[in-house]
């Protein structure tokens, strides 16, 4: 990105040009003083102290006009500038400093201080953030704990019957995969934000790696009786494999998951020229043109009758994924007709 090009802290042509003013009309009155000093007397002593008295002056004029500018042009910004850190330092991420030259005519007390403004809206926007992460991570935890707690003193019961005790701890197993599956896709989340998950990019077959990660969920689409119909080209890519199965599983998942019964799903993979385009549809509740929009946002659930079963990471994984590989995700839904997730990895194709 190219640097915008400033002017020097406090420096303008008109400040510069008024202070050349200023030193030659003083030196110009102090040469007709000394010439009017000099065609009147020729007392040395006189002549001295009229020139110290004169320089005195020249120089008191100097300091006064370099202490108006100093004040104007740096203290001023200065303090500005200060008081707004100061704010910031305590948590104050409210504090806007206005600048009042033109864009072009910034200086470089301007500059930082937009770059300043750009950082309390940053800071701002990060504590929005973070408190609302706070707030959606205790309401995810608190619901399984809840469930844990309560089944747990159920199941100490000496009455239940065998059935029974199987289905709380079948219900206690479900609870803590809850919370398990939460602070697994925190932590991913975070090391994706954060670059601290590196991914490994190698040629491999995508054609296969996708088909495995559906035969993975067979049992699944079976148990509820979905019909899946799969027409994947034969593609061979150059990316991050453990980094798309995040995407894949997600994807998947979630169209079994909002599907009901007998329902349909349908997964293409298409070869284009230098690009790879993957859709994953269902014939689930499907989602308002705003839910689309929201989707995803960290912890938004815009099916909130299937919130058990998950907990609003899975779609930001997968956002953050595609953002990481250069790719681009999309969606396409309407209430009660399903959704189409369609992704395209751009420049990543090559010939096996």
């Amino acid at each position: 990105m190219k640097k915008k090009k400033v002017n020097a802290a406090g420096f303008t042509w008109a400040g510069a040009i008024s202070f050349f003013i200023l030193i030659a009309v003083v030196m110009q009155f102090a040469i007709l003083v000394y010439d009017y000093i000099i065609e009147r007397t020729d007392n040395v002593t006189f002549i001295a102290i009229l020139i110290l008295v004169e320089i005195i002056i020249i120089a008191t004029l100097c300091t006064i006009f370099d202490w108006v500018r100093r004040k104007l042009t740096v203290e001023k910004p200065t303090n500005k500038i200060l008081m707004a850190t100061e704010k910031i330092a305590e948590g104050d991420f409210s504090s806007k400093l206005e600048i009042t030259h033109e864009y072009s005519k910034y200086n470089q007390y301007d500059l930082i201080m937009e770059n300043i403004n750009k950082m309390a809206m940053e800071l701002q926007k990060n504590e929005v953030l973070k408190t609302d992460f706070i707030s959606n991570v205790s309401h995810e935890i608190k619901t399984p704990l809840a469930v844990i707690q309560n089944y747990s003193m159920l199941i100490q019961d000496d009455n239940l019957d065998s059935e029974t005790r199987k289905s709380y701890a079948k219900t206690l197993i479900s609870a803590s995969k809850r919370i398990t599956d939460l602070i697994t896709n925190i932590l991913k989340l975070n090391k994706l934000e954060n670059q601290q998950l590196q991914e490994k990019y190698e040629a491999f077959n995508l054609t296969e790696a996708l088909s495995d990660c559906v035969v993975e969920f067979e049992t699944i689409i079976e148990k509820k009786n979905l019909v899946l119909n799969c027409d994947f080209d034969d593609v061979f890519i150059f990316s991050s494999k453990s980094l798309l199965e995040i995407v894949w599983n997600n994807l998947i998942s979630n169209a079994i998951k909002f599907t009901p019964e007998n329902g349909k799903i349908d997964i293409f993979l298409k070869r284009l020229e230098n690009n790879v385009e993957i859709k994953v549809s269902d014939t689930g509740c499907g989602m308002s043109s705003e839910t689309g929009m929201r989707i995803f946002e960290k912890f938004y659930q815009g099916d909130t009758s299937h919130s058990t079963q998950g907990n609003g990471l899975g779609l930001a994984l997968v956002k953050k994924v595609i953002d990481i590989l250069g790719g681009e995700i999309s969606v396409q839904s309407e209430i009660n007709k399903g959704s189409t997730f369609t992704i395209l990895l751009k420049d990543v194709v090559y010939e096996n």
